[in-house]
């Protein structure tokens, strides 16, 4: 039987990213039977660009929120939206990557229920940064991802057809909604970062397998830049979802225990490196991330 597939689509103010995305999704060889497009509360002409797509005849679904909900709160949205509709797959996009024509039936010839489009940039080197380790045993392992396909092949021609993950980015990735049913929906309470690390946690704890397919190839239109300020509002949120990463899924009390060892760290360090910003952020984030010690609830109901 022919499975349906939703696209959950999160943007904000990037709208002529956004276009191009759209693009790809509509040049698919395997047309998406849906497309919900989250609009974070964009400022820009990201209006225009859905309605032009829309009257283009991509079968559009379009929230706009009035607040910014970041990239977690609009995926949680998107997600639920695909999933009540009654979808049987449910691809995740951000609006800053483009899928190659075949992206999409490359990814539907593999009867896996979690599967990864793997990353290039436009110039056709590849940069898959989805973790093929991601180490949450190990005390000493200042990141807990310790080996990525970018760096453990270098070249697309090098990897095998499937590559296992072992966690993700909501760039590409293909759920089916019984991974939806059993683990639950993405955690809103990240806002932005690690949203995606910990929905592939829980579904490999689940039992579930993830995998990267070599030629189900995704375009990113921007170079990655993941060294934020870390004194900034940018900085808080990436040390609170980390330690919360650490928190709910610590494999022993020593992992459990790094965040107030990084805290103490960046502390000290602070004078030399980021001021007192970061030495603030840090201080902030484990407090707040104590509060997300538990995961959410594994249903979507």
């Amino acid at each position: 039987m022919s499975e349906s597939v939703a696209v959950v689509v999160v943007t904000f103010n990037r709208a002529d990213l956004l276009a191009r995305m759209l693009d790809g999704l509509a040049a698919q060889t395997r047309s998406p039977d849906a497309v919900y497009v989250v609009d974070n509360a964009s400022s820009d002409h990201t209006r225009e660009v859905l309605e032009r797509h829309h009257g283009a005849g991509l079968p559009l679904h379009v929230t706009h929120c009035p607040d910014n909900l970041g990239g977690a709160g609009g995926f949680h949205l998107g997600l639920q939206q695909a999933h009540h509709a009654g979808h049987d797959r449910i691809w995740l996009m951000d609006d800053d990557v483009v899928p190659a024509p075949d992206c999409l039936e490359v990814l539907l010839g593999h009867d896996e229920p979690c599967l990864m489009a793997v990353r290039e940039d436009t110039s056709g080197r590849l940069v898959e940064k989805a973790a093929t380790r991601f180490d949450l045993r190990n005390p000493l392992a200042i990141r807990p991802k310790t080996g990525m396909v970018e760096t453990e092949y270098g070249d697309r021609a090098a990897m095998p057809e499937l590559v296992e993950l072992e966690n993700v980015a909501f760039e590409g990735f293909l759920v089916r909604r019984d991974v939806v049913d059993r683990i639950g929906l993405p955690d809103p309470t990240y806002f932005i970062f690690y949203d995606d690390v910990d929905f592939a946690v829980r579904a490999r704890r689940a039992g579930y397998r993830i995998w990267g397919v070599r030629d189900a190839v995704l375009v990113r239109q921007l170079d990655f830049d993941q060294q934020h300020d870390l004194g900034s509002w940018k900085g808080f949120y990436m040390f609170r979802n980390l330690f919360a990463v650490h928190f709910r899924y610590g494999e022993n009390a020593a992992v459990r225990l790094k965040p107030w060892l990084v805290t103490g760290v960046v502390v000290v360090l602070s004078p030399l490196r980021g001021g007192r910003g970061e030495a603030r952020n840090v201080i902030r984030a484990l407090r707040a991330a104590r509060s997300m010690r538990q995961p959410p609830p594994g249903s979507v109901d």
